[in-house]
């Protein structure tokens, strides 16, 4: 017996080439079965008509509530958004991930797995009118500090986070992205490079990523854009994803442009993953969550599969995580179903531009560790 059946749902799972109409059942926590007429379940539900999907995966989110100045409740974000993992990208770092393990991380239902901050003390002054980066001080980048701690850690970090630009390292530049870089490589990690306004410039921060290393913040606006004058792909860009960069959107407040967005899917290059960058000021807009982001690519006109696959196996092949994002018998029992709302919806970027889509993605339930968890209230703030 199954202790939860979905049926009815068009099942949307890109990992397994599946986009079809099918039951699912759950059992001891796991994905369990994928057909029609399973049999009997502890709870059957109906999602005629709804689409499920594998549980979503937002790559960048800020989740250290009340631990650090950005961080957003993640049970709450989740619940809305329709999410069962958040990767938080860098809120805490070595001198207080113990911290963010205990007080959140470990109380909090959703699954949260963190990268390391390569600054002692994390992100830790960004709010609505303060913004000190963490990556000013040198005094705050011990290499040996934040190896030891990513060992200690090794069973939660999934990666290391670095924070680079005029705002977050400015006259370092682009030394913290190295020192980050040495620590991933002994650490066995992937390493996340956060690029904002130069210096330094994407030429060299693209030079110095290996093949697994994730650019968030992919699709920026200028300065630092992916794009030519032209409309053109930079040819930097090209050759970093020719080696097995990953692109990440990354959304957040400043950094997502649909300028840059429509010129590089015209050039044929969509981005690896779509993720939010959600904190305590993004949440308020643009970026509102990754549905709302998901919501914004489909009006670019990237097809819903395509959307759901930067946000499932995608984002969890980025982390190296192997038992989730698909529906898989044996994986993970997490699921999102959603339903595909239709109308007249404007969607506004990092810079004030809006675009005119007609579908929208809002959340309807949650499926975490084979059991219901939420019936996915969302609530989209424009």
């Amino acid at each position: 017996m199954f202790d939860l059946v979905l049926t009815g749902g068009r099942v949307v799972d890109p990992a397994q080439g599946l986009d079809e109409v099918l039951d699912i059942g759950f059992a001891d926590g796991r994905v369990a079965a994928l057909g029609h007429s399973l049999g009997e379940a502890v709870e059957t539900r109906d999602v005629t008509g709804r689409v499920v999907t594998p549980g979503l995966i937002d790559l960048h989110t800020h989740v250290y509530w009340g631990g650090t100045s950005l961080g957003v409740d993640p049970d709450s974000y989740a619940k809305s958004s329709g999410l069962t993992t958040l990767i938080d990208a860098g809120s805490a770092g070595p001198g207080n991930i113990a911290g963010f393990r205990a007080h959140v991380i470990e109380r909090s239902d959703v699954r949260i797995l963190p990268f390391l901050n390569i600054s002692f003390a994390g992100i830790f002054a960004t709010y609505w009118d303060i913004n000190v980066g963490e990556c000013t001080d040198l005094g705050l980048l011990n290499p040996r500090v934040a190896l030891a701690v990513a060992k200690q850690q090794s069973d939660l970090v999934v990666g290391v986070k670095v924070r680079v630009g005029a705002s977050t390292s400015g006259a370092l530049g682009a030394m913290p992205m190295q020192i980050a870089l040495e620590v991933a490589e002994h650490a066995g990690l992937p390493l996340m490079a956060h690029l904002d306004n130069p210096p330094p410039w994407r030429r060299e921060v693209l030079g110095l990523l290996r093949k697994g290393d994730i650019l968030t913040h992919c699709f920026r606006p200028f300065p630092n854009a992916p794009v030519a004058p032209d409309g053109s792909i930079e040819a930097d860009v090209m050759e970093a994803r020719a080696r097995g960069v990953i692109f990440d959107i990354g959304h957040g407040r400043s950094s997502f442009g649909f300028a840059s967005a429509m010129a590089m899917l015209k050039g044929g290059f969509l981005p690896d993953v779509l993720s939010s960058d959600v904190h305590v000021i993004s949440i308020a807009g643009p970026a509102f969550d990754l549905l709302t982001t998901m919501s914004k690519f489909l009006a670019l006109g990237v097809a819903l599969p395509e959307v759901v696959r930067a946000t499932t196996i995608n984002a969890a092949r980025a982390v190296r995580l192997q038992d989730r994002g698909a529906l898989r018998p044996g994986l993970l029992g997490d699921a999102t179903v959603l339903s595909v709302e239709r109308g007249r919806f404007a969607f506004t970027d990092s810079m004030g531009m809006t675009l005119e889509g007609a579908e929208r993605l809002a959340c309807r339930g949650i499926v975490l560790g084979g059991k219901w968890w939420h019936d996915g209230k969302q609530e989209l703030l424009f």
